[in-house]
């Protein structure tokens, strides 16, 4: 009813005199406003931080990946093509041979790599290797009897190796072939016609051969690992997965570019969720205050509850008076809170005010920042929930209170 909003307003916002009341009520507006805040900014620098990421890592990763499910190389039958060339949202398809090889140069340390064979043509399609290039090119054809390779910057430099160089590869199976057949290892040899720079998150560098020669190296004939997709939009990834292993069944492993780093995506979504709950500790200290106040005042009007009550009011009317107190308290919070939060996330986006420390050796100089309305939802409505439930107790106290008692303890 209107009479219980507009009690409820008068109790809350009256002037005419400070009171501790008033000075709590204050205080868990601004606990509630702190909190919301400080959860949007830092909410969008993990989403910062993470679009980052996985940027860096879709500059090399395909939206989706498709292996046998025995985790083995195999004859492509033509049935992934069938069922690919069904799905509308595929841009790219490109096979793979991927696996690990020791590489040597000119008497340097040998080291493991790894090693993976491609399409040059449709790879150039997906990656973005080409804008990482600091040498040379993705030239992967057979030039003097030797094919090309491309190699990472750390490699090249761990090496001593330029464009032109030779580079030597033996893979496990060589060896393997080597030691049980008492021939000498076979090895293959490459010429460096690229060097790229990609910053790498959690695996070594990879060199990128042609597919036949990967083939060669690995003694997989007419076989491949897997088979990389690029859709028109990467966010269609988990629908396109679930399509496409369903035409295909159990016999392959569909994935997508979560899935293939997901220990990384899920332990940064693990921190942006727990600081959001530690956080929350702010606007739970403001939810305390809320049951303070709303309790004491409900212990000073007890004298105009009890005539209220006399006079047609019911438990529920009592009820929703100060329960629509801690939702005009939560509902300021909130709406200053958001607006402050979503200003200062906005003003960091825009001219990068606090800087990254230690920015020279990464690749951004400030804390990076993007707003996701979901997150901004879920942050008002859990903190609009908690100051609904402080209100909670004050209101039932206040409910159970009965007309003659209040006047005879008057």
């Amino acid at each position: 009813m209107n009479a219980s909003r507009l009690i409820a307003r008068r109790y809350l916002f009256s002037r005419k005199h400070i009171t501790l009341i008033s000075t709590l009520t204050m205080i868990s507006i601004a606990g509630v406003t702190v909190g919301t805040a400080l959860l949007i900014v830092v909410l969008s620098v993990f989403n910062g931080f993470f679009d980052i990421i996985k940027g860096m890592l879709l500059s090399s990763d395909p939206d989706l990946r498709i292996e046998s499910a025995e985790g083995r190389a195999f004859t492509d039958t033509g049935e992934l093509d069938s069922a690919l060339a069904d799905i509308p949202e595929i841009s790219v398809r490109s096979p793979y041979i991927q696996g690990k090889a020791l590489v040597a140069h000119r008497g340097s340390r040998d080291q493991v790599v790894t090693v993976k064979g491609i399409d040059p043509e449709r790879f150039a399609q997906y990656a973005d290797l080409d804008a990482l290039l600091t040498a040379g090119g993705l030239d992967l054809e057979v030039r003097d009897q030797k094919p090309g390779i491309l190699i990472s910057d750390p490699l090249a430099r761990s090496l001593r190796l330029n464009t032109g160089d030779e580079l030597s590869l033996l893979s496990a199976s060589g060896m393997q072939r080597a030691l049980t057949q008492f021939t000498g290892p076979r090895i293959s040899r490459f010429e460096v016609r690229g060097i790229y720079s990609l910053q790498q998150v959690i695996e070594d560098p990879v060199i990128y051969i042609d597919i036949q020669a990967a083939q060669r190296l690995f003694d997989l004939r007419n076989q491949i690992s897997g088979v990389d997709i690029s859709l028109h939009n990467h966010e269609k990834a988990e629908a396109v997965k679930a399509k496409l292993q369903k035409q295909l069944g159990d016999q392959y492993n569909v994935m997508t570019w979560y899935d293939l780093q997901r220990p990384l995506y899920d332990v940064m979504n693990l921190e942006k969720w727990g600081a959001y709950f530690i956080l929350m500790i702010i606007v739970l200290v403001a939810v305390l205050n809320i049951v303070g106040s709303l309790t004491m005042i409900v212990i000073q009007k007890q004298r105009d509850i009890g005539l209220l009550r006399s006079i047609g009011f019911r438990k529920n009317d009592i009820k929703k008076i100060f329960l629509r107190q801690g939702l005009y308290i939560g509902l300021i919070g909130c709406l200053i809170g958001g607006g402050l939060g979503l200003l200062l996330a906005f003003l960091q986006d825009r001219y990068e005010m606090v800087k990254l420390a230690g920015a020279e050796s990464f690749i951004i100089s400030a804390y990076p920042v993007q707003i996701l309305w979901p997150d901004v939802v879920f942050v008002l409505g859990g903190s609009l929930l908690l100051c609904i439930a402080a209100s909670w107790y004050p209101a039932v106290r206040a409910a159970s209170i009965q007309p003659a008692d209040a006047v005879r303890n008057e």
